[in-house]
């Protein structure tokens, strides 16, 4: 597990270590997602004085919200060991059995992107879920014999950006499923406040707030942008307080807010190059040459979530407030909006 140092001890300034040493080690320092803080505590506390493991674990939302965090969490405050995989990587139900018999008592089991496990893997968890026990197949055809498998009792912490592709079986087999909420800002002045101190980053209290309102309510993005923030300051040593929070994500195509490069330039092939829309995703990816997996799943929901792109059966469009944003007449966008 990611070693957390005290707030302001200095640490390597490599970004895999400080994106590990942000993350809090416990619930009393994790920010924000008050109701599922309080269900995850009750689920641990039970726990413990029954002295069993935890039930299986769910946890669903974007990308950035502390799913990993909160199963590095669960393994710290249950004092058992952390086993990470994720769902690309178990492709075959022999991945998964050797990942699950390896399993010591009571260890808990990570697997980010869930949904993505081969079929074969997901049959063989539904029965390690609910009786601790595989069965694995020896031999062929007409001679194939099931061995059965006694595993160890385990937490599975399951995390997935798109609980909808989860089949119900699998899902149904989590004791506790809990979905993330996107951030408000107060909530990521409280996150970019944490972090800066342990960076040892001086900033004043409207410099952490407009790192949290381009943060997009996720606080891995404020976590970033407070480090881009950072070393401007390493850089432009006379340059301090908000204007140079400013002028540092503007350096890096960060809007007021939030819009990186990416985000601008679809909305501008949306506005300027079809009209307002409706487009297909295919054609939308090609006209800003990036692939459409990226727009559907970094790009579109934001956008989806501030009022600026609209979802039809037709495609793509795009709303009055994406014109404006754009400085843009949006008479017509509004008819086509409307239309659709």
């Amino acid at each position: 597990m990611d070693e957390v140092r005290d707030v302001g001890t200095p640490i390597d300034d490599s970004e895999l270590a400080i994106e590990g040493a942000l993350r809090p080690e416990s619930l009393a320092e994790f920010v924000g997602q008050h109701k599922v803080r309080g269900q995850l505590q009750l689920l641990l506390d039970a726990a413990r004085i029954q002295q069993r493991p935890p039930d299986h674990i769910l946890l669903s939302g974007p990308p950035g919200l502390g799913k990993t965090t909160l199963a590095m969490i669960v393994a710290h405050e249950t004092g058992r060991p952390l086993r990470m995989s994720s769902g690309p990587a178990i492709q075959h139900a022999g991945d998964l059995a050797a990942l699950l018999s390896s399993l010591t008592p009571g260890e808990v089991l990570f697997i980010d992107e869930v949904h993505r496990m081969a079929r074969s893997a997901e049959e063989m968890l539904y029965l390690a879920m609910e009786d601790f026990r595989i069965d694995i197949m020896v031999g062929k055809g007409a001679g194939a014999t099931s061995i059965p498998l006694e595993l160890a009792p385990f937490t599975l912490v399951g995390a997935t950006t798109r609980s909808g592709l989860l089949p119900n079986p699998l899902r149904d087999r989590f004791g506790f499923t809990a979905h993330l909420e996107y951030y408000e800002p107060e909530e990521l002045e409280l996150v970019v406040d944490r972090a800066a101190a342990m960076l040892a980053v001086t900033l004043p209290h409207d410099g952490r707030a407009e790192i949290a309102r381009r943060s997009r309510g996720t606080p891995r993005i404020a976590n970033r942008l407070l480090r881009r923030v950072r070393d401007f300051q390493v850089v432009h040593g006379d340059r301090k307080g908000v204007d140079a929070v400013r002028a540092a994500l503007e350096l890096y195509d960060v809007d007021e807010i939030g819009l990186d490069r990416l985000d601008r330039a679809v909305l501008d092939a949306l506005v300027r190059r079809f009209r307002g829309g409706p487009v297909g995703l295919g054609t939308l990816s090609v006209a800003v040459g990036e692939e459409a997996e990226t727009i559907e799943s970094v790009v579109e929901p934001y956008l989806v979530r501030i009022g600026f792109m609209g979802r039809t059966p037709r495609g793509r469009i795009a709303t009055p407030p994406a014109y404006a944003h754009l400085g843009i007449p949006h008479a017509d966008g509004a008819l086509r909006f409307d239309e659709a």
